[in-house]
């Protein structure tokens, strides 16, 4: 086992997802938490008020009838679902704030179909299932509720703006038919735009009383802001997120839509890379996958592939050189196997690369090039060491975002923008629609932007990634505090 071949590596082990930081003055590294005080979550969904009028979904209020039934606002699923031997007693009477509240259609609504305007935006990167999730809102509104104003929204939240002089898209059924068939949106994307009182005076002007927000971390911290503008406005305007992060990083959001496809086309990519380094003297094949600060798409990519030989992930620290860095380790393989896989999520390894401060329209940090830095460091290094190295580099990212969605994706994207539409109908709004056990269920947005959701390197989940690859579980040359 290495960790009792090298006994000086101590390891101070901390409950919880963390974050591996770098100590510069010490030249050590160390663990820090990175976890949310439960008794500081609440699930309580906001409503712009009460609901009086009947839904025309003509669903059943009976059990075995044979027909589906309502949801009713007393159904939650729980958050927490563990549970030890130690744990105490489950009350007989529950903290409805420490509920998630089910989603789904209700009985009563909170808005008249024939009086709903309502909007669709789509924000950030591209991503697959982003028309698939249109289509579903567009469908679910026009032939269930009866909607007949629905509006998309050009580019983003900059497709808001006047100075940018894009007009609405009017959306029915035989516009987005189709269009789950393709990749992309049929709304346009774009980051930035985070202007909200000029946002939410267009808005007025479209009369828009219902607006789906389909979008990561940024596009969701917007739509909160809008949210609270319409609350100190006086408007009663529903606004409901479908959370779309390909890096699935988004707390309280079980699997975000399009992860599925980002896998499986990953793994095209990887056994391409496997095919080439097989096919090579001491050849390598460099993958680099989409992942800026969670590493979620690259392992399981190495799970569903079984090609990959060392994964590298913003959650994990790893050093190049040294006895027991990756290169030592990449040179043991080389000749004992002759080629290896390496299959690195963009946000690792940034503190091997010059820091920059520059930010992207969403705000987020723009990162370094860690696949670039590792394919001209192995070149670099195995020149220094003599070895005659094949190297293929491939970077499948926007081939990646592009894509369709899959039919496990397709699935999701439907069901999420039919409950989007359900929740804005009864009247709910600052929430995202989301899946958790396997449930649909109702999360306030200010909970999903709190943190990122990382993998926990102390994870069944990592731990069958360091199992499958047989890589060490550290490759640093320092003491861990």
């Amino acid at each position: 086992m290495w960790l009792k071949e090298r006994p000086e590596l101590v390891i101070k082990y901390n409950p919880g997802p963390m974050l591996w930081q770098k100590d510069y003055a010490s030249g050590r590294l160390r663990v820090s938490e990175y976890q949310m005080n439960t008794s500081e979550i609440d699930f309580s969904i906001e409503t712009l008020g009460p609901t009086k009028i009947q839904s025309p979904l003509h669903l059943s209020t009976r059990l075995n009838d044979f027909v589906s039934n309502y949801v009713k606002d007393d159904e939650y699923i729980f958050y927490n679902i563990d549970l030890q031997q130690s744990s105490p007693r489950i009350s007989a009477e529950f903290d409805k704030s420490r509920l998630m509240e089910k989603a789904g259609p209700r009985e009563l609504l909170y808005f008249d179909p024939k009086k709903v305007c309502a909007g669709i935006v789509t924000c950030g990167g591209l991503c697959p299932g982003l028309n698939d999730v249109i289509r579903s809102i567009v469908m679910t509104l026009w032939h269930q509720y009866g909607v007949r104003n629905i509006n998309g929204i050009p580019f983003g939240y900059c497709g808001f703006l006047p100075d940018y002089g894009y007009e609405p898209i009017k959306l029915t059924p035989q516009l987005v038919t189709t269009i789950h068939q393709h990749g992309g949106s049929l709304l346009g994307s774009s980051r930035g735009g985070s202007d909200t009182e000029a946002i939410m005076d267009t808005i007025e002007q479209l009369n828009l009383n219902v607006l789906f927000t389909i979008g990561g971390d940024g596009t969701q911290r917007g739509a909160l802001a809008l949210h609270e503008e319409a609350k100190n406005r006086g408007r009663k305007i529903s606004i409901v997120g479908i959370p779309k992060t390909i890096d699935n990083d988004l707390s309280f959001v079980q699997r975000s839509f399009g992860f599925e496809t980002a896998v499986s086309r990953a793994v095209e990519a990887v056994s391409a890379a496997h095919i080439e380094a097989e096919s090579a003297i001491n050849g390598i094949g460099l993958v680099k996958v989409m992942g800026r600060e969670s590493g979620f798409i690259a392992a399981h990519t190495a799970l569903a592939s079984s090609d990959v030989n060392y994964v590298l992930i913003p959650e994990v620290p790893f050093e190049l050189e040294g006895p027991n860095g990756l290169w030592a380790h990449l040179k043991d393989r080389l000749y004992r196997r002759h080629h290896a896989v390496v299959l690195v999520a963009e946000g690792a390894g940034q503190n091997l690369l010059k820091a920059s401060n520059a930010v992207d329209a969403s705000g987020n940090k723009v990162l370094s090039d860690i696949g670039v830095y590792l394919k001209n460091k192995f070149s670099e290094l195995a020149k220094r060491d003599q070895i005659a190295l094949n190297l293929k580099y491939i970077d499948p990212s926007y081939i990646i975002r592009a894509s369709a969605a899959n039919p496990n994706d397709s699935i999701y994207c439907s069901r999420l923008g039919a409950n989007a539409v359900h929740a804005a109908m009864s009247g709910r709004s600052g929430l995202i629609v989301s899946m958790v056990h396997d449930r649909y269920v109702h999360i306030p947005i200010k909970l999903s932007v709190g943190r990122r959701n990382l993998v926990d390197p102390e994870s069944d989940l990592w731990r069958d990634v360091v199992v499958q690859t047989g890589q060490p579980p550290l490759m640093v040359n320092q003491r861990i505090l």
